[in-house]
């Protein structure tokens, strides 16, 4: 089996997974996200268990901020789900449009220091994705207009969460943050342009812009 596939159909549970969770709500996805955070904190300790205790709290902080927004986001007010999924949607697209463009017509290195696959049309290409696909699911399920403007800046710091990832991971000497996910390593490595786009949602959240 091709590794494209492994990562593709890995891929397809995982979102699988989170919709189904994110759609039951209530206690069911509290315990999916407190898991998941627990995970990332598990594999970032694993990153950094030389750095020092500063790094130690600030991975709790990592995982715990995103969790929390998450929650947040989903439970706040009746269109907690459509903004929930919104989150996923400019996160997924971000991550699908970087790898495919990167693939098939990367040719600038993005920093080649830190990530040497990460190319300038994978960023372009990522930020067009969500913006197209993120704007989609606002128009149709009515969402504030203020999210069309702010999924392409959302869209530029999940690549820049990944390439922070990948900085960690280069430093400390590992190629993945674990082996969970078949054909994407960890959930960190999954997960790393998640925690900007969420944090950053459930802030538009609090201050009415969604």
């Amino acid at each position: 089996m091709s590794e494209l596939l492994v990562r593709t159909l890995t891929g397809v549970v995982l979102i699988a997974i989170a919709l189904l969770a994110a759609v039951h709500g209530g206690n069911l996805f509290a315990y999916f996200v407190a898991a998941v955070a627990t995970v990332m904190f598990y594999e970032w300790t694993r990153i950094v268990r030389d750095w020092g205790a500063g790094w130690y709290f600030g991975g709790f902080v990592y995982a715990l901020l995103p969790a929390l927004a998450l929650l947040w986001i989903r439970e706040r007010d009746t269109h907690g789900l459509t903004l929930l999924i919104w989150t996923f949607i400019v996160t997924w697209s971000t991550d699908i449009g970087a790898y495919f463009t990167g693939r098939n017509f990367g040719k600038r290195k993005l920093a080649p220091s830190i990530s040497p696959n990460k190319t300038v049309e994978g960023l372009y290409g990522g930020i067009c994705a969500a913006t197209l696909f993120g704007g989609a699911w606002v128009l149709a399920m009515g969402l504030g207009n203020p999210l069309l403007v702010l999924a392409p800046p959302l869209a530029a710091l999940a690549q820049g969460g990944d390439l922070f990832e990948s900085w960690m991971k280069r430093r400390a000497g590992v190629k993945d943050s674990g082996t969970w996910l078949p054909g994407h390593g960890g959930v960190l490595d999954r997960l790393d342009g998640l925690v900007p786009v969420a944090v950053l949602t459930a802030a538009a959240q609090l201050m009415g812009l969604t």
